[in-house]
């Protein structure tokens, strides 16, 4: 295989290859492949752009703080026991080790987010020790790789084995490769965004075992293993192309890529009722990755019209969706739209990779404003202000409490996508094209744009108030055009520049464009008009009335602000572990691969207090 990798030279060069990857989070890093789709904005590099004092900045330092308390010798503790390595320290609970949680396969998969995490609060905060975690981690599953003579590192109590049955056709429960990429995409994180050499020989190493694990099979054979949750599998290796020009890596990616998936959503299909939501948004992630490094137009159909149907139709009026994990009719909207197990964090998580990926693309401004409903009502009402933990769902259902994930005993996937969300607010600001600078999200910020010599700072409490103000610091005069963000909700938009009214916009759902020379000290005032308004689900049928949200700016009024519910007091880590008990469930060969993470799911009862086992399996 072609170990060839990043040239530290080139890194100013790649992020139009990279800006698929919401997770490569504004750096840019060197490119052998020649990316066919380049994209027409570039994010800053997070290291540009500072969070200023905002409830973003505290879910920031609080899942900081988290990071920093977690044990990388505890993560690893499975990867040293398949390398016939002794442990350093005992297992952390929950996902990670406790029998009743054998069959899902997922153990492992919080070290990918981990590494993840501490690469962007790395970019993010520059702090040294989220670095040092990174080269750790690489270097102890380098030991692996070398103990065990092989390039895969998992965690799964079977070791290898289960990932031979798999590829073998075998019946098998649980997500094997759902679970590598998370380790996958951890290790890319850190090359790219942390510089580190040793998470990149991890990496090849794994990409390379990878490639020739998968060789044998036939594409018959090859769609039939993707009928089990595999993550962003394609999506990965097609990032790995761009890393290295390595065209093996083109080839897998495109073969990750489920042709049973892409086909109806090529032909503008909506065919997702009844399937496992999140088991799709990191495909079609991958679909819009693959055109972006090569792959016909069909890719960036799929792409699309998935987040049209997902974004517009399917979405609850906070932008999260979904019933238990799943897409539902909706016809059945009525049926669903109070359920406790409504709105999974991951999926808003990965909707919002999707969404930021399209809009560097097409820079549309219906993009930006699905990005600030879902950030707001579901990536910062996610954390548990006090404690920085995460919750699972997000129900609409009246006083419904959220149950957060305990620090060592629970390490669900929305626990996983947590440390990466909050640690990444940056990446998404503020876009540029050259000299045009678009204007996104209303956070308080400052923005260092290096190749105009400009500072911008941001200053605002919004959503307290309908505006935001922008102060600019130039050391020269900069012919700059300057793109706010008209959102939908606001139905006109005013901009004054230096007190005087610049321009005036009764477009919502656009930008407002100020194309001028900037000066030191100029100062930019974006009003905005907040107003009660309503929305109503789309319903493919019309026997009964369709449910109806209640609005005020982007964020929903039926919520509690920015200040999430907290769950019982009396509820205790053991406790919340109990909670989320499942049914054991063993597939038959005939079904091997419809085996999915919600048997792992917390079921709510009505009164939102007490939680029993359930056991489903994904449609």
């Amino acid at each position: 295989m072609t170990n060839v990798c990043c040239s530290p030279l080139s890194r100013r060069h790649f992020l139009s290859g990279v800006a698929g990857s919401a997770l490569l989070a504004g750096v840019t890093v060197p490119t052998l492949a020649q990316v066919s789709t380049p994209a027409k904005l570039q994010p800053f590099d997070m290291q540009d752009v500072d969070l200023l004092d905002s409830p973003f900045l505290h879910a920031q330092r609080q899942t900081e703080a988290y990071l920093l308390r977690l044990q990388p010798d505890r993560m690893l503790h499975n990867f040293r026991i398949n390398a016939g390595l002794k442990p350093k320290a005992a297992v952390y609970g929950g996902w990670e080790s406790e029998p009743m949680w054998a069959e899902i396969n997922c153990h492992g998969h919080t070290l990918g987010h981990y590494l993840s995490a501490c690469a962007l609060a790395y970019r993010a905060t520059g702090k040294q020790e989220y670095r040092k975690r990174i080269v750790y981690i690489a270097r102890e599953l380098a030991a692996c790789q070398k103990a065990a003579n092989s390039g895969l590192v998992c965690a799964f109590p079977k070791g290898a084995a289960l990932l031979s049955a798999h590829l073998r056709g075998e019946p098998i429960t649980g997500v094997p490769w759902y679970t590598l990429h998370k380790v996958y995409a951890g290790l890319r994180d850190a090359t790219l965004l942390a510089d580190s050499a040793a998470a990149k020989a991890v990496l090849l190493r794994l990409a390379d075992w990878g490639v020739v694990a998968t060789r044998p099979l036939s594409d018959a054979q090859f769609e039939e293993m993707l009928k089990t949750e595999y993550g962003g599998m394609n999506e990965v290796y097609a990032d790995l192309f761009v890393m290295t020009g390595n065209a093996d890596y083109q080839r897998l990616a495109e073969r990750f890529s489920q042709k049973a998936i892409l086909a109806p959503l090529v032909k503008a299909q909506d065919q997702l009722d009844g399937l496992h939501a999140n088991t799709q948004i990191p495909k079609i992630i991958g679909f819009q990755r693959v055109h972006e490094v090569g792959g016909d137009a069909s890719y960036h159909a799929a792409a699309q019209f998935f987040w049209k149907t997902v974004a517009r139709t399917r979405a609850f009026a906070t932008g999260g969706h979904g019933d238990n994990e799943h897409f539902f009719a909706m016809a059945d909207f009525d049926k669903h739209v109070f359920s406790a197990k409504g709105s999974e964090t991951c999926c808003q998580h990965n909707m919002l990779k999707l969404t930021r990926q399209l809009f560097l693309q097409d820079p549309r401004a219906d993009y930006a404003d699905y990005y600030e409903r879902t950030l707001y009502n579901g990536i910062l009402a996610s954390q548990d202000p006090d404690s920085g933990m995460a919750t699972y769902f997000q129900g609409a259902r009246p006083g419904y409490m959220k149950l957060y994930h305990t620090p060592e005993d629970s390490f669900w996937c929305c626990t996983g996508t947590g440390m990466e969300n909050h640690v990444k607010y940056r990446d998404s600001i503020y876009f540029h094209d050259g000299r045009q600078l678009y204007v996104n999200l209303f956070i308080p910020s400052s923005l260092k744009w290096r190749e105009q010599d400009v500072v911008l700072t941001q200053e605002t409490s919004f959503p307290a108030q309908s505006g935001t103000r922008l102060r600019i610091a130039a050391k020269r005069p900069a012919l700059l055009a300057l793109k706010l963000r008209h959102p939908r909700w606001s139905h006109t938009a005013t901009v004054l520049v230096n007190g005087v009214e610049a321009a005036t916009s009764v477009e919502p759902g656009s930008y407002v464009t100020l194309d001028r020379t900037w000066k030191d000290g100029d100062r930019v005032d974006l009003r905005l008009v907040m107003e009660p308004a309503a929305e109503r689900a789309l319903r493919r049928r019309r026997s009964s009335p369709s449910p109806t949200a209640r609005w005020c700016w982007p964020a929903r009024s039926a919520s509690r602000g920015l200040r999430p519910a907290r769950t019982s007091s009396s509820t205790s880590a053991n406790t919340a572990n109990t909670m989320m008990r499942r049914s054991r469930c063993r597939c038959s060969r005939a079904t091997p691969t419809r085996w999915s993470r919600a048997s792992a799911r917390p079921a709510i009862r009505s009164n939102s207090r007490s939680l029993h086992r359930t056991g489903r399996r994904s449609g």
